[in-house]
């Protein structure tokens, strides 16, 4: 068995490792301070002062493995690939899913969803849904944060509507467009009285 080593008092008392801190959070600021007021009167213009996003002006781009909103995948006629196994509900540890089943007007198609929702609320973006569905019909690569701003519950329920919408905005415009009408959304909202 390995000995543990006693602390001396000057390691009991935490003051070296609190004053290090202190002196590198102090230095980043001055530096970062330093940095932007030089910017801005153009100098240094290489020499990157912060490495947070300058949100609105500059957007991250999410990674490819990025959990984003979900969104139901498209079969090549434009319908909904979804069968309604209700495996996705059955995996969700939120229970945020919610599918009623009806039949379907082709008759080889066996059932599809009538309806189709996520409340945004309950999930907590596991990704559980996603590994679970057997036809790849419902996805998060949608490379989207969720919506953050309503005022009814009912304003973060996605319906199936929606979640189409994001595979036929992906399929016509690119990854980045749903970003840009999630941005032009909340601008919309904030000019709303």
């Amino acid at each position: 068995m390995k000995r543990r080593e006693a602390l001396t008092l000057w390691e009991r008392l935490y003051l070296p490792q609190i004053v290090g801190g202190l002196v590198i959070i102090i230095y980043r600021f001055w530096r970062n301070l330093a940095l932007h007021a030089l910017h801005a009167v153009g100098l240094f213009r290489d020499t990157v002062a912060a490495v947070t996003v300058q949100y609105p002006e500059q957007h991250k781009r999410y990674p490819d493995n990025f959990r984003g909103s979900h969104r139901l995948t498209l079969k090549e006629d434009g319908s909904v690939r979804c069968t309604s196994c209700f495996l996705c509900a059955t995996a969700c540890p939120a229970h945020c899913i919610f599918i009623e089943a009806g039949e379907h007007p082709d008759p080889a198609v066996e059932k599809f969803p009538l309806r189709y929702e996520i409340d945004t609320l309950r999930c907590i973006y596991c990704g559980m849904c996603v590994e679970a569905c057997p036809c790849d019909a419902i996805r998060m690569d949608t490379y989207v944060h969720p919506k953050i701003w309503g005022y009814h519950r009912a304003d973060f329920i996605e319906p199936k509507e929606v979640l189409m919408g994001r595979s036929t905005t992906i399929a016509q415009r690119g990854r980045d467009a749903l970003l840009d009408d999630l941005l032009a959304g909340y601008r919309e909202a904030e000019k709303a009285p």
